[in-house]
């Protein structure tokens, strides 16, 4: 993918977590599988976090720190942050 499909994947995938649409866990799937192509071991080494904190990220369990989440998503860019919920109606 060049750099602006890449951009745009970066964008739609933040914009479906923000909306709820997919987990933390399904974004960073997506983000190891679909951007970095990486298999699990080689991404949690890039990202300074243990093979087992990823895994636990990736199938939703455990709870990570929002260091650990942000050790992640700061290689995309990214970060983890507080928004407003959408008003219900």
């Amino acid at each position: 993918m060049d750099v602006f499909e890449r951009q745009r994947y970066l964008d739609e995938l933040g914009e479906q977590l923000a909306q709820g649409k997919i987990s933390i866990g399904e974004a960073v799937y997506r983000l190891r599988k679909d951007v970095t192509g990486l298999g699990q071991a080689q991404f949690a080494r890039m990202c300074k976090i243990s093979l087992r904190a990823l895994r636990q990220i990736e199938h939703n369990e455990g709870n990570p720190t929002l260091q650990t989440l942000n050790s992640v998503f700061n290689l995309f860019g990214m970060q983890m942050g507080v928004i407003k919920r959408a008003q219900p109606g």
